[in-house]
């Protein structure tokens, strides 16, 4: 098939049969489709958009372009599960979240991407552990999950590969925005890994991809039923990003903010409300629990018996990272070399925060991407980040700054004090979960 009278047909806003899909990403994989095609495919579709089938047959060739994790030999006595967010301030819920699925008895291949623009990449996070290898063979990879349960890794090139060049070319053309083809790039990667149930984090707020709730609702519907089609049985979240999800944004420590949490050592509100929910959804998708409810009073029990955490120990030292790192993690971990107060404008209640600025101040600082090839410093960023209707004073800071220098720490704690409108009073609480959608086939 000419992969112009394709996109024609598109672009006359026709609906594509599948075998026509398959034939275009077949020659996006091979490189018979020219990068000017594949744009032109991408702006037809950002413009006229696909039905259900469309994007669940562009999922599957996109999928079938590289190679698919088959986990039979394997034999493993549990569910392959996994989440995927798509990207908040604070958000480090994979590390928690997987190793708690594992001691509930799923198997959790998670992979993972790095951060770019506001948003922080979970393989950014592991970076900060020494010796962490995000990238294993595949044996490794395999062995590790079913030995530890859970292995978070970055995507290897025979994943989806058609994925990674028609997303850097929606990059340059202005084509990402499109819901049926961030569907497709999401959900592809996600059935080439092999899982057999999956919840969809998808974030609405000031910190998120999707900041008006309508446009979230829209891209979670269109997950959960374009997976649930496509064969993966799941479940989106709507969770709330008008404020950070931990009380850290940063590298090293927002994975310091993961062993307190596993170890009990802290918990924040906010962020345990969103993983004992993701993994509710899963824990019952997977067959593990009866109900959504259930399983997140399995997922209680796997953190409060320390299980959770001996998984995560396990899945770190099968990488290459140290051995017994939760009790070492205070050590080994870089520590920024200046640490200063971010003072509020003044006195009063958290009434709003510009997520995304707080985002945006961490990549200032050194934390995070304005271009795919910056490097990263992973001791900066934010501790004790105050939350919405926190009271905040000279005494009570918006948060603690972690920099490399007192320069760039001033600068970050002026980022974070506009980033804040402070009132005389707090605002009523919100529940962080804000809706669930489930994946109609």
């Amino acid at each position: 098939m000419l992969p112009q009278e394709i996109i024609r047909k598109k672009r006359d806003g026709e609906a594509l049969a599948a075998p026509e899909i398959e034939s275009f990403i077949a020659g996006l994989t091979s490189g018979a489709v020219t990068e000017g095609q594949a744009a032109a495919f991408a702006m037809a579709v950002f413009f006229k958009g696909m039905n259900l089938d469309e994007r669940v047959g562009l999922t599957r060739a996109m999928m079938h372009s590289g190679s698919v994790l088959d986990w039979r030999d394997a034999r493993l006595p549990g569910p392959i599960l996994d989440k995927h967010s798509t990207g908040g301030i604070g958000d480090n819920v994979s590390l928690m979240l997987a190793p708690m699925l594992a001691a509930c008895g799923a198997f959790t291949p998670m992979i993972s991407g790095r951060g770019l623009g506001h948003t922080g990449g979970t393989l950014d996070k592991l970076d900060s552990i020494p010796g962490y290898v995000a990238q294993p063979d595949l044996a490794l990879f395999q062995r590790t999950v079913a030995e530890a349960g859970c292995a978070i890794i970055g995507q290897t090139a025979d994943l989806a590969p058609a994925d990674k060049r028609l997303y850097a070319i929606r990059d340059v053309t202005a084509t990402v925005e499109s819901i049926a083809l961030i569907t497709a790039s999401i959900l592809s990667k996600k059935l080439a890994a092999g899982l057999q149930g999956l919840v969809m984090d998808v974030k609405t707020g000031s910190g998120a991809f999707m900041t008006s709730l309508s446009g979230a609702r829209d891209l979670a519907q269109s997950l959960a039923s374009v997976a649930t089609g496509a064969g993966l049985p799941t479940t989106s979240l709507i969770t709330d990003m008008n404020e950070p999800l931990a009380t850290a944004a940063g590298n090293a420590v927002e994975v310091r903010n993961a062993v307190d949490y596993l170890t009990g050592q802290k918990r924040d509100a906010r962020l345990h409300a969103v993983t004992i929910a993701l993994g509710g959804e899963l824990l019952s998708l997977g067959g593990l629990a009866e109900s959504a409810a259930l399983g997140c009073a399995a997922m209680e029990r796997a953190l409060a018996s320390g299980a959770a955490a001996e998984r995560f120990e396990r899945m770190v030292a099968m990488l290459g990272g140290p051995s017994g790192f939760l009790d070492k993690a205070a050590k080994l971990l870089p520590v920024a070399p200046v640490i200063v107060a971010a003072a509020p404008a003044r006195r009063g209640f958290v009434e709003a925060i510009d997520a995304r600025a707080i985002g945006m101040a961490v990549v200032a600082l050194g934390g995070g991407r304005s271009r795919a090839a910056d490097a990263i410093d992973p001791a900066v960023g934010f501790t004790r980040l105050a939350g919405l209707g926190a009271e905040v004073s000279a005494a009570a800071p918006l948060a603690l700054v972690h920099a490399r220098d007192d320069a760039r720490a001033q600068a970050a704690a002026g980022q974070l004090a506009a980033a804040y409108r402070i009132g005389d009073a707090p605002p009523p609480p919100r529940d962080p979960v804000v809706e669930r959608i489930a994946g109609t086939p």
